[in-house]
């Protein structure tokens, strides 16, 4: 069995592209269990997810969740065999052909963990988003190659036996949670940039504040990470 876990929050608006890539015809082809693990939406996120037959788990607490605590959740009511981590605001290019390829590649030999691609939703990319996004790629897949591990929070997806293995995700990472747990898991295996499969992703952060306050943002959170094992960022703001 795969399972798809998705963590959300306040996501209606962007959710139904996303499970819309997943249904039930596909889902028994598969062996596929959907998962939306829930930080407490006020929203449709949940109505959605329950029409889109996913199993739904919800954070009840007063206090907020991190998306690390979000994953961990999902991954814990999680049957499958092989779980995929992906975020709420991103489509597949090829979704049946991610699916036939991920179980093939997780069990050669030495392979840890999968990543991918990501780029801007098509028809809304523009020169910055494409620019950004190649240099980005070749960032990530030059760091697995030299045994540094990463893979974005959009696209990664391990065995449930290496998941365990590692720990899982830090749930006090408020950011970098991503980053975080595939360093551990490169120290496990290699992880591999499926070449056939993009990630594509909502544009929406970048919009709010510009390709250099993000890369800021990121670069300080992945030195906490390696210096510190932690966050520096005290909130992750939800752009919706």
């Amino acid at each position: 069995m795969i399972s798809i876990i998705i963590p959300t929050l306040q996501e209606g608006r962007l959710l139904p592209q996303i499970l819309d890539q997943f249904p039930a015809d596909l889902r028994d082809a598969f062996d596929l269990e959907l998962i939306v693990s829930d930080g407490g939406s006020t929203d449709e996120t949940l109505t959605i997810a329950e029409r889109h037959g996913a199993r739904v788990v919800r954070h009840d607490e007063s206090r907020r969740q991190t998306i690390a605590e979000g994953r961990n959740r999902g991954a814990a009511e999680a049957r499958g065999d092989i779980l995929v981590f992906i975020n709420a605001d991103i489509r597949i290019s090829d979704v049946r052909a991610f699916l036939t390829l991920i179980p093939v590649v997780l069990s050669r030999s030495g392979v840890a963990g999968i990543t991918a691609r990501v780029h801007v939703f098509p028809e809304e990319e523009i020169t910055a988003d494409r620019i950004f996004h190649i240099w980005h790629n070749t960032y990530v897949r030059f760091l697995n190659l030299i045994g540094e591990g990463m893979g974005r929070g959009e696209c990664q997806v391990l065995t449930a036996g290496m998941f365990r293995t590692v720990g899982g995700y830090n749930p006090s990472m408020v950011a970098g949670e991503d980053y975080d747990l595939f360093r551990r898991v490169r120290k496990r295996g290699k992880i591999v940039m499926l070449k056939d499969i993009t990630i594509f992703e909502s544009p929406r952060r970048f919009r709010r504040y510009g390709y250099l306050h993000i890369l800021w943002g990121w670069t300080r959170n992945a030195l906490a990470v390696i210096f510190r094992n932690s966050s520096s960022s005290e909130e992750w703001e939800a752009v919706r």
